[in-house]
């Protein structure tokens, strides 16, 4: 049996998928009552009280619920011996991550994170023409929506790329700078990073919530290559330079539902005992990488308010 706790916005997607991809075998639970009865009756899902209840019946869960709650409630399902999908960002801090990294290592648990862009059809082809990367360029914009402000657009949105960026750099990071400011929330919501890896690569990204128009792109700029993938409409453009001159690449991509491959990931590997495709640990450094720029962002709001 699969739970899903928290069915807000992403989370009755999970559960929506879940219900065909299990025959049916989802139960679901939010603190939220009335949401909860929305849910179960929009979806057809059986619902349960509690979230003990829900640890008791199901031996995997997905855990939608908002982030400040991620650390409490993947302990107590890990304690249970039920293996988790945790959404991003993995956990509020660095510190809450590793503790449920090292308690599903020692428990022998899947720790998944959900960082859905690695599933998007066009990241999967453009990753097999990325190799040693530059300098890489990212936008993420999207108007503003109450839905997310609880935590800042790095945690909202940026992670999405930074989580791309270390999977493509395979190197460490040596410095980092950025800036940022609220406009419409209590937190960030645009910010710009720049992020320099040991190897030399370069990786610049900005995000706002705040934007009149979406647009969701990361462009890699390699030796005699270049690679532009747009995660919205999953499509990839690439040139190469070869004997003098600039020619298309073509790309082949294979379009699915990303939000299914990635619970998919989750299943099979909970099933056949593998690493899902993003670990809890690449769930952690993502969030690492983010904290830094936050932290970054938050020295420069307060030079400006001197």
């Amino acid at each position: 049996m699969t739970g899903v706790c928290g069915v807000g916005h992403l989370g009755f997607h999970h559960a929506r998928i879940l219900k065909g991809l299990t025959n049916g075998k989802v139960r679901i639970y939010d603190r939220d009552s009335e949401r909860l009865d929305f849910v179960s009756e929009e979806l057809a899902v059986e619902k349960t009280d509690s979230l003990e209840e829900l640890l008791d019946l199901c031996d995997t869960i997905v855990v939608a619920s908002i982030t400040t709650s991620h650390h409490e409630v993947v302990m107590k399902a890990l304690n249970a011996g039920v293996h988790v999908l945790v959404e991003k960002p993995i956990a509020s801090t660095v510190e809450e991550a590793l503790e449920m990294v090292e308690l599903a290592e020692s428990k022998g648990l899947v720790l998944a994170v959900g960082h859905t862009e690695r599933f998007n059809p066009a990241v999967i082809a453009a990753a097999s023409l990325i190799n040693e990367p530059l300098f890489i360029e990212g936008h993420r914009m999207a108007p503003f929506r109450p839905r997310g402000t609880d935590v800042s657009v790095v945690m909202d949105l940026m992670i999405h790329d930074i989580d791309l960026v270390l999977s493509f750099v395979h190197s460490p990071v040596v410095s980092v700078h950025a800036s940022g400011v609220p406009v419409l929330s209590s937190n960030v919501d645009i910010a710009s990073a720049r992020i320099q890896f040991e190897n030399g690569c370069v990786a610049n990204m900005t995000a706002s919530r705040i934007s009149r128009n979406q647009m969701r792109k990361l462009r890699v700029f390699q030796k005699d290559n270049y690679i532009s993938i747009n995660f919205a409409e999953k499509k990839v453009s690439a040139l190469r330079f070869h004997s003098g001159d600039i020619v298309p690449v073509p790309v082949e991509i294979d379009d699915r539902d990303a939000l299914t491959a990635e619970l998919t990931d989750f299943l099979n590997a909970v099933e056949f005992n593998t690493e899902p495709a993003v670990t809890g640990r690449s769930g952690m450094g993502a969030l690492q990488s983010a904290q830094i720029i936050s932290s970054e962002i938050e020295k420069a709001i307060r030079v400006i308010g001197r």
